[in-house]
């Protein structure tokens, strides 16, 4: 008998729809929090043909990018596009998950509304769940988690992954914030070997399925790899092929803000798609939403008839940059705090407070960082080269001749406008940093 799934991962769909098709003749609603697909999804469609293509051959995919650049959305639409055609999505956030089996919980949940794999899973779990199809998802969640203990999670989940496997369809699992889950894994004092196991043992589980595994992607709003070289074990993810989602380039960003402005009737001056990408600087798309949005209430509140170029530096001052966006903003604070450790974070502000109020965090910059930062931990320099890694990896700054800088203008400005009062650049500290025997 031949394996449908077999012969799919050979097939390479010619059915994609485009962008232009897609949309065409619907309405692009505004989003500023949610992840969006359907008519709402704009762009990422090479993006997306390359994902497919790894997916449909049956890779696994480390999807990585900087925050806001709408890696939730790009797996959902995959996901979408995929169901289309016959594939089982799963979607598993484990952002609020503490342990192997919250995880393990969590990608149940996931597969709930799937009876073929659930009624097989439930036969053997029917103790702890009792009948799957009589309870919602968010109880059998609750009970299974229930049930689940240090030593039985990895029995009971590779169970689960196994019958995803044996699903008539191909099965594409995501894992969202995966990362996160590691670093609160972390917080225990057995946390290191925690996270080894958890890894550990997905890796083997999929490698073991073969063909047949559900196919995996891996994504999160911290980095994943910087996480496990940290950790001395980058080989537990060596399975997971590497995709970078980027943000848009000046043309697509413009593109989005017009089709946007269309769908929603909103009018708008010449030139003022132009003025929103230069004022923020990088094409981020939950950014580029959000200008739009403010602008399009700060119309309605003044009782203009259209946005003008002059309402740019208005909005961007006393809105993205003001209170109503300080939620939007912090959210790069906190991601960074669960990202690093205590002694790196310190570093990092540091890092980020020169680049924000000097333009740039210059060689000679990070030599007085050095210096100020072995008196208090034995790898100073080594810190500081791991700490740049991480920030760069997750897009708060790009490498440039002189030194390090801000991609995004917004960032930029909002962290300076946090520390412009009382950062002290690092080159009027530099006495602080010479010690006894140094050179005057």
């Amino acid at each position: 008998m031949v394996d449908n799934r077999i012969v799919e991962r050979y097939l390479c769909s010619t059915e994609w729809l485009t962008t232009e098709s897609l949309n065409k003749g619907e309405a692009m609603r505004s989003s500023t929090g949610r992840w969006v697909s359907g008519g709402d999804f704009f762009n990422r469609e090479r993006e997306l043909q390359i994902l497919e293509t790894r997916v449909r051959d049956y890779n696994h995919v480390l999807l990585t990018g900087q925050r806001r650049m709408g890696k939730t959305s790009v797996t959902q639409e995959l996901g979408r596009r995929l169901e289309a055609e016959g594939w089982v999505f799963l979607f598993a956030d484990v952002e609020g998950a503490t342990c192997a089996e919250d995880a393990i919980a969590d990608i149940a949940q996931a597969a709930h509304s799937v009876r073929p794999i659930m009624s097989r899973f439930a036969t053997t779990m029917k103790r702890l769940v009792g009948s799957v199809e009589e309870i919602g998802a968010h109880d059998f969640r609750v009970k299974l988690r229930a049930g689940l203990n240090a030593g039985n999670w990895r029995r009971h989940g590779e169970e689960l992954l196994q019958h995803c496997a044996a699903h008539e369809q191909p099965v594409l699992l995501v894992i969202d914030e995966l990362p996160i889950l590691l670093k609160r894994m972390l917080d225990d004092d057995d946390g290191a070997r925690q996270a080894d196991e958890f890894l550990s043992w997905l890796r083997r589980v999929l490698q073991a399925l073969g063909d047949s595994s559900p196919v995996l992607i891996v994504s999160g709003s911290i980095g994943l790899a910087p996480l496990v070289k940290r950790l001395g074990i980058p080989d537990r993810i060596n399975h997971l092929d590497p995709f970078r989602l980027g943000p848009w380039d000046r043309n697509t960003s413009i593109e989005c803000f017009q089709r946007l402005s269309e769908s929603c009737g909103l009018r708008v001056e010449d030139g003022v798609a132009e003025a929103v990408y230069d004022a923020l600087g990088v094409g981020i798309p939950h950014h580029v939403q959000s200008f739009f949005a403010r602008l399009r209430d700060h119309a309605t509140m003044q009782s203009q008839e259209q946005v003008t170029v002059e309402d740019i530096g208005e909005v961007y001052r006393t809105e993205l940059l003001g209170p109503s966006g300080q939620n939007d903003l912090v959210h790069y604070e906190t991601r960074l705090k669960e990202a690093l450790e205590d002694e790196s974070h310190t570093i990092a502000m540091e890092i980020l407070a020169e680049a924000a109020t000097q333009e740039v965090f210059t060689p000679s910059a990070r030599r007085c960082l050095e210096r100020l930062y072995a008196k208090v931990v034995d790898d100073a320099p080594d810190r500081i080269a791991d700490t740049l890694e991480i920030l760069m990896h997750d897009g708060y700054l790009e490498a440039i001749d002189g030194g390090h800088r801000f991609p995004s203008r917004l960032l930029k400005d909002w962290w300076s406008a946090r520390f412009r009062d009382h950062h002290r650049p690092l080159k009027g500290r530099r006495s602080e940093a010479e010690s006894p025997g140094d050179a005057p």
